[in-house]
Protein backbone atom coordinates (compact mmCIF):
# COMPACT_ATOMS: atom_id res chain seq x y z
CA UNK A 1 0.00 0.00 0.00
CA UNK A 2 2.90 2.68 0.81
CA UNK A 3 6.21 2.09 -0.55
CA UNK A 4 9.05 4.64 0.64
CA UNK A 5 12.20 4.27 -1.56
CA UNK A 6 15.62 6.14 -0.68
CA UNK A 7 14.32 9.23 0.97
CA UNK A 8 16.37 11.98 1.65
CA UNK A 9 14.65 14.51 3.75
CA UNK A 10 16.20 18.04 5.47
CA UNK A 11 15.64 20.74 7.98
CA UNK A 12 17.20 23.60 6.56
CA UNK A 13 20.98 21.79 6.56
CA UNK A 14 20.41 19.37 8.51
CA UNK A 15 20.10 15.83 6.74
CA UNK A 16 17.41 14.01 8.42
CA UNK A 17 16.30 10.92 6.81
CA UNK A 18 19.62 9.41 4.89
CA UNK A 19 17.80 6.89 2.34
CA UNK A 20 14.96 5.62 3.91
CA UNK A 21 13.02 2.90 2.28
CA UNK A 22 10.16 1.16 4.35
CA UNK A 23 7.26 -0.73 3.05
CA UNK A 24 3.64 -0.89 4.58
CA UNK A 25 1.03 -3.60 3.14
CA UNK A 26 -2.72 -3.17 3.18
CA UNK A 27 -4.07 -4.32 6.89
CA UNK A 28 -0.48 -4.69 8.32
CA UNK A 29 0.20 -2.82 10.90
CA UNK A 30 3.69 -1.65 11.09
CA UNK A 31 5.48 -0.21 14.19
CA UNK A 32 8.84 2.49 13.41
CA UNK A 33 10.96 2.34 16.35
CA UNK A 34 14.15 4.06 17.81
CA UNK A 35 15.31 6.36 20.35
CA UNK A 36 13.94 10.29 20.37
CA UNK A 37 15.47 12.63 17.22
CA UNK A 38 16.48 9.51 14.55
CA UNK A 39 13.75 10.97 12.27
CA UNK A 40 10.68 8.93 13.09
CA UNK A 41 8.48 12.05 13.27
CA UNK A 42 10.34 13.44 10.12
CA UNK A 43 9.52 10.08 8.08
CA UNK A 44 5.68 10.60 8.86
CA UNK A 45 5.82 14.79 8.01
CA UNK A 46 7.48 14.01 4.67
CA UNK A 47 4.89 11.46 3.64
CA UNK A 48 2.19 13.58 4.29
CA UNK A 49 3.98 16.06 2.17
CA UNK A 50 4.82 18.66 5.38
CA UNK A 51 8.26 18.13 4.77
CA UNK A 52 8.84 16.49 1.48
CA UNK A 53 11.90 14.78 0.29
CA UNK A 54 14.73 16.41 -1.56
CA UNK A 55 15.48 12.57 -3.18
CA UNK A 56 13.74 9.81 -3.22
CA UNK A 57 9.93 8.37 -4.07
CA UNK A 58 7.14 7.55 -1.90
CA UNK A 59 3.65 6.06 -3.71
CA UNK A 60 0.35 4.59 -2.10
CA UNK A 61 -1.42 1.81 -3.89
CA UNK A 62 -4.74 1.37 -3.20
CA UNK A 63 -7.71 -0.57 -4.89
CA UNK A 64 -5.53 -1.28 -8.01
CA UNK A 65 -4.68 1.94 -8.26
CA UNK A 66 -0.50 3.46 -7.66
CA UNK A 67 0.24 7.13 -6.88
CA UNK A 68 3.14 8.69 -6.71
CA UNK A 69 2.74 11.13 -3.69
CA UNK A 70 6.25 11.86 -3.72
CA UNK A 71 5.30 16.12 -4.58
CA UNK A 72 1.88 16.32 -4.01
CA UNK A 73 0.51 19.00 -1.43
CA UNK A 74 -0.66 17.46 2.08
CA UNK A 75 -4.63 17.99 1.49
CA UNK A 76 -4.27 16.03 -1.85
CA UNK A 77 -2.78 13.41 0.36
CA UNK A 78 -5.21 13.20 2.86
CA UNK A 79 -7.92 13.15 0.20
CA UNK A 80 -6.26 9.89 -1.14
CA UNK A 81 -7.36 8.48 2.11
CA UNK A 82 -4.44 9.31 3.79
CA UNK A 83 -4.56 9.62 7.94
CA UNK A 84 -2.15 11.40 10.12
CA UNK A 85 -2.64 11.51 13.87
CA UNK A 86 0.73 13.72 15.07
CA UNK A 87 2.66 13.77 17.65
CA UNK A 88 0.74 17.35 19.31
CA UNK A 89 -2.47 16.25 18.33
CA UNK A 90 -3.44 19.68 16.24
CA UNK A 91 -6.88 19.56 17.64
CA UNK A 92 -8.94 23.01 17.11
CA UNK A 93 -9.06 23.69 20.75
CA UNK A 94 -11.50 26.63 20.55
CA UNK A 95 -13.80 23.91 18.93
CA UNK A 96 -16.07 21.80 20.63
CA UNK A 97 -15.49 17.80 20.19
CA UNK A 98 -18.59 17.37 18.01
CA UNK A 99 -17.32 20.53 15.62
CA UNK A 100 -13.46 19.08 15.30
CA UNK A 101 -15.14 15.57 14.25
CA UNK A 102 -16.96 17.40 11.52
CA UNK A 103 -13.85 18.97 10.43
CA UNK A 104 -13.19 15.67 8.86
CA UNK A 105 -16.72 14.41 8.30
CA UNK A 106 -18.14 17.39 6.11
CA UNK A 107 -15.48 16.48 3.59
CA UNK A 108 -16.16 12.71 3.37
CA UNK A 109 -19.69 12.22 3.89
CA UNK A 110 -22.44 14.47 1.75
CA UNK A 111 -25.47 12.43 2.75
CA UNK A 112 -26.44 13.64 6.52
CA UNK A 113 -27.54 9.99 7.20
CA UNK A 114 -24.38 8.97 7.12
CA UNK A 115 -22.81 11.54 8.98
CA UNK A 116 -24.86 10.79 11.69
CA UNK A 117 -24.01 7.16 11.68
CA UNK A 118 -20.23 7.96 11.44
CA UNK A 119 -20.56 9.96 14.28
CA UNK A 120 -22.32 7.33 16.62
CA UNK A 121 -20.02 4.68 15.48
CA UNK A 122 -17.11 7.25 16.54
CA UNK A 123 -19.17 7.42 20.19
CA UNK A 124 -19.45 3.80 20.48
CA UNK A 125 -15.63 3.61 20.47
CA UNK A 126 -14.90 6.43 22.39
CA UNK A 127 -17.71 7.04 24.52
CA UNK A 128 -16.16 9.60 26.75
CA UNK A 129 -16.39 11.70 23.31
CA UNK A 130 -19.69 11.07 23.40
CA UNK A 131 -20.22 12.48 26.62
CA UNK A 132 -18.22 15.73 26.38
CA UNK A 133 -19.37 16.23 22.51
CA UNK A 134 -20.56 19.94 23.35
CA UNK A 135 -17.45 20.62 25.77
CA UNK A 136 -14.65 22.66 23.98
CA UNK A 137 -11.61 20.81 23.31
CA UNK A 138 -9.26 22.80 25.03
CA UNK A 139 -11.09 21.68 28.16
CA UNK A 140 -10.63 17.84 27.73
CA UNK A 141 -7.82 16.05 29.56
CA UNK A 142 -4.16 14.92 27.40
CA UNK A 143 -5.93 11.42 26.92
CA UNK A 144 -9.32 12.54 26.11
CA UNK A 145 -7.62 15.42 23.64
CA UNK A 146 -5.94 12.14 22.30
CA UNK A 147 -8.74 10.13 21.72
CA UNK A 148 -10.16 13.11 19.89
CA UNK A 149 -7.47 13.41 17.39
CA UNK A 150 -7.47 9.68 16.28
CA UNK A 151 -11.67 10.27 16.43
CA UNK A 152 -11.23 13.02 14.11
CA UNK A 153 -8.99 10.87 11.35
CA UNK A 154 -10.95 7.77 11.51
CA UNK A 155 -14.50 9.09 10.86
CA UNK A 156 -12.76 9.77 7.67
CA UNK A 157 -12.63 6.09 7.11
CA UNK A 158 -8.99 6.29 5.65
CA UNK A 159 -7.41 3.63 3.99
CA UNK A 160 -4.02 4.11 5.97
CA UNK A 161 -2.85 5.57 9.36
CA UNK A 162 -0.06 7.71 10.15
CA UNK A 163 0.23 7.44 14.07
CA UNK A 164 2.55 9.75 16.13
CA UNK A 165 3.22 8.46 19.71
CA UNK A 166 -0.60 8.43 20.90
CA UNK A 167 0.37 7.37 24.05
CA UNK A 168 2.78 10.10 24.74
CA UNK A 169 2.38 12.50 28.01
CA UNK A 170 -0.66 10.01 29.03
CA UNK A 171 -1.20 8.33 32.37
CA UNK A 172 -0.86 4.61 32.52
CA UNK A 173 -4.98 4.33 32.55
CA UNK A 174 -5.06 6.47 29.64
CA UNK A 175 -1.98 4.54 27.88
CA UNK A 176 -4.11 1.01 28.46
CA UNK A 177 -6.90 2.98 26.33
CA UNK A 178 -5.19 4.07 23.80
CA UNK A 179 -3.76 0.55 23.53
CA UNK A 180 -7.32 -1.04 23.35
CA UNK A 181 -8.32 1.26 20.46
CA UNK A 182 -5.10 0.47 18.25
CA UNK A 183 -5.75 -3.24 18.76
CA UNK A 184 -9.54 -2.82 17.93
CA UNK A 185 -8.38 -0.87 14.84
CA UNK A 186 -5.75 -3.80 14.05
CA UNK A 187 -8.77 -6.41 14.09
CA UNK A 188 -11.25 -3.99 12.24
CA UNK A 189 -8.43 -4.20 9.41
CA UNK A 190 -6.99 -0.69 9.73
CA UNK A 191 -3.55 0.10 8.13
CA UNK A 192 -1.25 1.66 10.32
CA UNK A 193 2.14 3.01 10.02
CA UNK A 194 2.86 3.38 14.31
CA UNK A 195 5.16 5.39 16.00
CA UNK A 196 5.79 5.24 19.72
CA UNK A 197 8.17 5.12 22.81
CA UNK A 198 6.03 2.40 24.42
CA UNK A 199 7.88 -0.31 22.63
CA UNK A 200 5.95 -3.26 24.50
CA UNK A 201 2.79 -1.88 23.03
CA UNK A 202 4.25 -1.53 19.42
CA UNK A 203 5.90 -5.18 19.57
CA UNK A 204 2.56 -6.87 20.87
CA UNK A 205 0.16 -5.24 17.97
CA UNK A 206 2.66 -4.65 15.05
CA UNK A 207 3.06 -7.07 12.92
CA UNK A 208 6.58 -6.00 11.44
CA UNK A 209 9.02 -3.33 12.55
CA UNK A 210 11.85 -0.94 11.40
CA UNK A 211 13.80 0.29 13.34
CA UNK A 212 15.95 4.19 13.23
CA UNK A 213 19.09 5.39 14.08
CA UNK A 214 20.16 8.53 12.52
CA UNK A 215 18.00 8.80 10.25
CA UNK A 216 18.68 5.62 8.70
CA UNK A 217 16.89 2.20 9.00
CA UNK A 218 19.41 -0.37 10.78
CA UNK A 219 17.06 -3.04 11.27
CA UNK A 220 13.24 -4.46 9.36
CA UNK A 221 11.42 -7.92 10.22
CA UNK A 222 8.61 -9.78 11.99
CA UNK A 223 7.88 -8.55 15.72
CA UNK A 224 7.85 -11.45 16.91
CA UNK A 225 11.21 -12.22 16.12
CA UNK A 226 12.40 -8.85 17.24
CA UNK A 227 10.68 -9.92 20.51
CA UNK A 228 13.74 -12.29 21.43
CA UNK A 229 16.51 -10.15 19.68
CA UNK A 230 17.92 -9.25 23.23
CA UNK A 231 20.80 -7.53 21.52
CA UNK A 232 19.30 -5.49 18.52
CA UNK A 233 16.58 -3.98 21.39
CA UNK A 234 19.33 -3.40 24.00
CA UNK A 235 21.62 -1.96 21.05
CA UNK A 236 18.99 0.24 19.15
CA UNK A 237 16.35 0.97 21.53
CA UNK A 238 17.79 0.63 25.11
CA UNK A 239 15.27 -2.46 25.98
CA UNK A 240 17.42 -4.75 28.17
Amino acid sequence: MLKIQDVHAYYGKSHILQGVSLDVNEGEVVALLGRNGVGKTTTLKTIMGINPPKQGSIHFQYGGKETDITSLPSYKIAQLGIGYVPEDRRIFTHLTTLENLRTGLDLVYKNKQLKEKALEEVFQRFPRLGERKNQAARTLSGGEQQMLAIARVMVTKPKLVLMDEPSEGLMRLLVAEIRRVIKQMRDEGFTILLIDQDFKMCLEIGDRAYIMEKGIIRYQGETKELVGNKEILFNYLGVS
